[in-house]
């Protein structure tokens, strides 16, 4: 990535604030890891409700190559929010951060500055970035910003995907795609709640699966995940298998949880929705227990992930640290290598 000034938006120092311009990793049209700018902004003001954060590390998710590659395609149409015409809405690419709170928004009264804190931000491939205050959470003692950037989107998606099904101890789960975030957080988390856990991966990821406690692991690619075993639930987060194949996993009255998917350079147009749209179908036909948690962090959940951090229970796993001047590099691993855990952006600061 190359250094150039970008255009400003919205949310910019207003006059008399003084110069606070921000180092940040931006975009103007959809493409590859090529398209990202290492830029210099103008420092984003807290609006109602939101504070400013010292971002010291973020993280990447495949949220972030669907966004900037936008795709799939109809993506475009059903999230006007997001995806625009030629380029994504926000120029700033990043979701996950951990940082320090520097000033607060008006009706902010739990943050204050100097508070330590992780969640979700707006543009947080940066070194100062905006955040909900309802969106972030203290980091736990003993937990840097890289380990606490690691936790956001995955843990919270991975959260949301076992609590759907409300599995009671005992119960058996088979997790589609156990590495990268997700699957690392969903294991852990299937684990802390007594759940008998079955994880499919690659070969290369056999060993790590099995040091986050599965009891079960998968190698599809030399043994077929479908025609064997059934689960009281099943955690589809790569979108690879047909629903004829999901339902055949389940046990009479299982859960089906779908949640993400696809694969760069595959699905362009429609992806893992096609999926998702004709499980929602089905389900409304045939009474299968069909469940697509949309991943939101909340101050609220986030504390429930990080007391179980803080206890032992969870762990981030983190793959791979770039730094912000190489944060294209950090997608295109993510999107290329497939991770088999998470991929933090680490971001320094004069």
């Amino acid at each position: 990535m190359t250094n150039q000034s970008s255009s400003t938006s919205s949310r910019v120092d207003r006059p008399g604030q003084g110069p606070r311009d921000t180092l940040a990793v931006t975009q103007t049209v959809y493409g590859s890891p090529e398209t990202l700018t290492l830029s210099r902004i103008p420092r984003p003001l807290p609006e109602a409700g939101e504070v400013l954060i010292e971002v010291h590390a973020a993280s990447a998710n495949a949220r972030d190559w669907h966004i900037m590659r936008g795709e799939p395609r109809l993506a475009r149409l059903l999230d006007p929010t997001i995806f625009g015409r030629r380029g994504p809405r926000v120029p700033t690419r990043g979701t996950d951060l951990a940082g320090i709170v520097q000033a607060a928004g008006p009706g902010v009264e739990h943050w204050k500055a100097g508070d330590p804190v992780f969640g979700e931000g707006i543009g947080t491939f940066a070194q100062h970035a905006v955040a909900r205050a309802d969106q972030l959470a203290a980091i736990p003692g003993g937990t840097d910003f890289a380990d606490a950037a690691a936790v956001p989107l995955a843990a919270t998606t991975a959260w949301l995907c076992i609590n759907a099904a409300d599995p009671t101890p005992g119960s058996s789960i088979l997790i589609n795609g156990a590495s990268g975030g997700v699957g690392t957080f969903a294991i852990q988390l299937a684990k802390s709640r007594g759940l008998h856990v079955t994880a499919v991966v690659s070969t290369r990821k056999l060993a790590q699966a099995q040091s986050l406690g599965a009891d079960r692991v998968i190698d599809y690619t030399a043994e077929s995940v479908t025609g064997g075993a059934t689960y009281d639930v099943v955690v589809d987060l790569v979108g690879n298998l047909t629903l004829r194949e999901l339902r055949g996993l389940l046990r009479p009255h299982g859960a089906l949880v779908l949640s993400g998917g696809g694969v760069s350079g595959k699905g362009r147009t429609v992806g893992p929705m096609k999926l998702l749209i004709w499980a929602q179908l089905y389900s409304r036909f045939s009474g299968m227990r069909l469940f697509v948690p949309q991943a939101a962090p909340n101050t609220e959940v986030l504390e429930q992930i990080a007391a179980l951090i803080a206890a032992g229970k969870v762990t981030p796993i983190i793959e791979r640290r770039f730094d912000l001047a190489h944060a294209a590099d950090a997608i295109d691993y993510l999107e290329t290598e497939h991770a088999r855990a998470k991929v933090v952006i680490t971001v320094m600061h004069p």
